[in-house]
């Protein structure tokens, strides 16, 4: 009995999809309109109770680049690269 019902069940889902095989054309909407003025909103305006963020551990790492003091060199580089 269980298969007899199961196979029924098959072959209406199979007959629904059979039938949506021709070509579906979707047309959307190209302008909607939305008046913010009509639309009323209702509630009480109220601050938040105590709201408080823990400070994460932050891991710092090291700068494998060395330390430079100025990038003169670079700089005049650039600037003759724009003449």
């Amino acid at each position: 009995m269980k298969i007899f019902a199961i196979t029924l069940c098959l072959m209406f889902i199979s007959s629904a999809f059979a039938q949506t095989k021709g070509n579906v054309r979707y047309e959307y909407k190209k302008f909607e309109k939305f008046d913010f003025e009509e639309i009323g909103v209702e509630g009480e305006a109220g601050s938040p109770g105590d709201i408080s963020i823990s400070p994460r551990l932050r891991k710092e790492f090291a700068n494998k680049l060395p330390e430079r003091k100025n990038f003169n060199k670079e700089m005049k580089k650039a600037i003759e690269g724009i003449r």
